[in-house]
């Protein structure tokens, strides 16, 4: 006859303590506080009794353990996919699997997958952006007992381990390369500002910031696209469309400008393209700068000027994190489990190329095209 495999009651029953308590030392519920005493009687009780301790990681290939889930706001954007390839790599290396959410910046889809992390309980999580503001306290809740990662803007993720960008830095280097060739009527095209998007407004906000110190506020031109394009699913030229017409926009407007800073790379390309068309030479006429420093932006046909802050580096040090936090919630138990928030962040850098160069001083937008 078999023998009868040990229940949670049985090891209550040899430790001298409810079958919660087990249950919640078993399970290493680190928000509950016991003794060591009682810790070790219970581990012990369970060890003789051949009960498997649910929270130890006996088999390595466990599909639950060896899973990290990345939500992901779109999987169209080049910045995106370089996060992606860097998560990827080092998962790869350790042995995990990557499951990714594809939110598609809808909170509906965003609270979904929120739910699902509660039946998948996948080993580690990765946020590439910020949490939906609706959702930040659940995601801040969910870290406490998963090891969790937002590859973030600063300010909005003090409780919880960070990848941080100062985006206000990265929005004043782009305006000082600007200022520093001369350029003082400049515009700026972006994305939605949108409250989900929060982290845009801030790049904006540097890049005016610059100039008010300058005191030329007054000549900086912020173009932004309509809300709607938020809540449609992304294309593989989103962004570059949006940059594109934006662009040609500002120059059926006749604004006065000299330079173009784009939200990011795509957008700046998209930028670049709709000023050729209409016979205005990058950077002569108009200078262009990006932000994310992607693979086209290095191409020599593009040679676009952007702002370089490591992006599949955040990647890799995101998964990093996640995968030792996981380790250390193996090694560790309740009081002993040492207390630890990551926050990283990086000095973006200038990678200046050959779509900015010094202000062309004279006439407006359109003025220039007549005489093309």
């Amino acid at each position: 006859m078999a023998k009868k495999k040990a229940t949670s009651s049985d090891v209550a029953e040899r430790a001298g303590v409810s079958q919660a308590t087990v249950s919640m030392i078993l399970n290493r519920k680190y928000n509950v506080s016991f003794s060591r005493d009682t810790v070790e009687r219970v581990e012990q009780a369970a060890r003789e009794l051949g009960y498997e301790l649910p929270g130890r990681r006996k088999h390595k290939g466990s599909r639950r353990e060896k899973l990290i889930v990345v939500f992901c706001p779109t999987l169209t954007s080049p910045y995106y996919v370089l996060l992606l390839q860097g998560i990827e790599a080092v998962a790869n290396e350790q042995g995990y699997g990557v499951f990714i959410c594809n939110t598609q910046r809808d909170a509906g889809l965003e609270e979904k997958y929120l739910r699902m992390m509660q039946t998948m309980r996948p080993g580690g999580i990765i946020y590439t952006c910020n949490p939906h503001p609706d959702f930040q306290h659940q995601v801040e809740k969910i870290a406490k007992e998963i090891p969790l990662v937002i590859i973030s803007n600063k300010e909005k993720t003090t409780t919880v381990d960070a990848i941080n960008q100062d985006n206000t830095v990265v929005g004043r280097m782009m305006a000082r390369h600007l200022l520093d060739l001369g350029h003082t009527d400049v515009a700026f095209i972006t994305p939605p500002l949108t409250r989900r998007q929060w982290q845009r407004s801030k790049r904006v906000e540097g890049f005016v910031r610059e100039f008010e110190k300058e005191g030329k506020k007054d000549h900086v031109i912020i173009k932004a696209a309509d809300e709607s394009n938020d809540r449609r699913i992304p294309r593989m030229d989103s962004e570059y469309a949006m940059g594109y017409e934006l662009t040609m926009e500002l120059l059926k407007e006749g604004k006065k400008f000299t330079a173009i800073a784009g939200q990011n790379d795509m957008m700046a390309i998209g930028a670049i393209d709709a000023l050729r068309e209409m016979h205005l030479h990058v950077p002569r006429d108009v200078s262009v700068i990006g932000c994310d420093n992607i693979f086209y932006s290095g191409i020599r046909r593009i040679s676009l000027t952007t702002i370089d802050h490591f992006v599949a580096l955040k990647g890799r040090d995101a998964c990093d994190i996640v995968i030792r936090k996981i380790d250390m919630n193996d090694k560790f138990y309740l009081d002993e489990r040492p207390a630890s928030l990551y926050n990283i962040e990086y000095t973006p850098k200038l990678i200046t190329r050959s779509t900015t160069g010094y202000a062309k001083v004279g006439r407006n937008m359109s003025e220039q095209q007549k005489n093309k």
